[in-house]
């Protein structure tokens, strides 16, 4: 490692909170409490799969699928689900017409500003206590650590033990 100000201990820290965030994230009450603050009615799968097409979109059923850590074929049945509930509609990806790309329409749309109102609201009280400075380097920071890592040719530091 480059930089012998990040120590192990430090990296271990950062990696622990990363799994504690991942883990957080991943609870089913936490979505639950989501939707219903947001009003939506939407399976935790087709929710968290909506938003990923909102932000990534439009998007390939593969790069999906792999974004979402998720098998294909399972991602293309719940694509096709949001596809018939109005949400989002597949077209042929204008590089290669053998590629469908999802993309989010008009109706998925107000269901992803709906879920980005009810965040901003859960969030709030978490943050109330936080400098504005604060709040703008974990921003900062975590999109350059999250860029970092997509930009590196691995993606995963060669001394992450897991």
């Amino acid at each position: 490692m480059q930089n012998t100000r990040i120590t192990k201990k430090k990296l271990r820290e950062l990696h622990g909170a990363m799994v504690d965030l991942i883990a957080l994230m991943n609870q089913p009450q936490r979505d639950q409490a989501l939707l219903a603050e947001a009003g939506v009615s939407l399976d935790q799968a087709l929710f968290r799969l909506l938003v990923g097409i909102e932000r990534y979109g439009p998007i390939g059923v593969v790069e999906l699928s792999d974004r979402a850590g998720r098998d294909y074929t399972t991602v293309s049945r719940q694509v096709a689900k949001l596809e018939s509930l109005g949400l989002v509609e597949r077209r042929p990806s204008p590089a290669d017409r053998r590629v469908h790309e999802a993309v989010i329409t008009d109706e998925g749309r107000k269901v992803t500003d709906a879920l980005d109102a009810a965040r901003q609201r859960l969030a709030a009280p978490i943050l109330a206590t936080w400098s504005e400075e604060d709040f703008n380097d974990l921003v900062r920071l975590m999109r350059r650590f999250v860029d970092d890592l997509m930009a590196s040719s691995s993606g995963t530091d060669k001394t992450d033990k897991r």
